[in-house]
């Protein structure tokens, strides 16, 4: 995945002409699990010797937040804590997530 964001970025600087991409905000929905620290060294990794190389990630969190089909409620649930899905309004498990799925690249600052 991290290698995807690093092509999506490179192509988009070339395209722009940027001689160096210096910051890259992503949008990450939590139910992606992805950890700052290892997104940063997996995008260090893939991006050595592009115009991304060097580049600072910023990670926006969205939580996972579920719709319950049932009662219409909108409801959040921890995802580790062995807490049973459903929904915590009137205890349906016929819900669907409406956040929380999330990978998009928000901006880039370049030079």
């Amino acid at each position: 995945m991290t290698r995807n964001i690093v092509d999506v970025v490179v192509r988009n600087a070339q395209a722009q002409g940027a001689t160096r991409v210096v910051r890259v905000r992503l949008i990450v929905g939590k139910m992606r699990n992805f950890e700052r620290n290892w997104v940063q060294n997996y995008f260090d990794r893939f991006a050595k010797g592009t115009v991304a190389e060097g580049a600072q990630l910023e990670i926006d969190y969205v939580p996972i937040v579920f719709y319950c089909n049932a009662c219409g409620a909108t409801f959040q649930i921890q995802m580790g804590t062995g807490q049973r899905m459903h929904c915590t309004e009137c205890g349906s498990d016929d819900y669907n997530m409406i956040t929380g799925g999330e990978l998009l690249i928000k901006e880039m600052e370049i030079a």
